[in-house]
């Protein structure tokens, strides 16, 4: 048996929170992408298309951790659920769009 059940599991290991990633998260991707492309470019021991695909994935994970940050604080939420109430109100009574 694990120390937790599966729903407490759940609630703790929540990665998106009020339609946005949570800021361990955000904070994690961005540091993990500065790592990824300076370890891309500094290690010599590698070849040079595992350096660029290291420099180019660690760019793309920088900025997708640099820009749900800036979401965060625009307070854009990205992951909402918002569009289907939208969408919704602009159906007729009977049923078609």
């Amino acid at each position: 048996m694990g120390l937790y059940s599966q729903s407490e599991w759940s609630k703790q290991m929540k990665l998106i929170e009020d339609g946005n990633f949570v800021g361990w998260l955000r904070a994690t991707l961005f540091v993990v992408g500065v790592a990824m492309v300076f370890g891309g470019l500094a290690l010599e021991a590698l070849p040079n298309w595992l350096k660029a695909y290291t420099f180019l994935a660690g760019f793309a994970v920088m900025a997708v951790g640099g820009i749900s940050s800036r979401a965060h604080l625009l307070k854009i939420k990205p992951f909402d659920n918002s569009y289907k109430k939208a969408r919704k109100s602009y159906q007729r009574k009977d049923g078609r769009e």
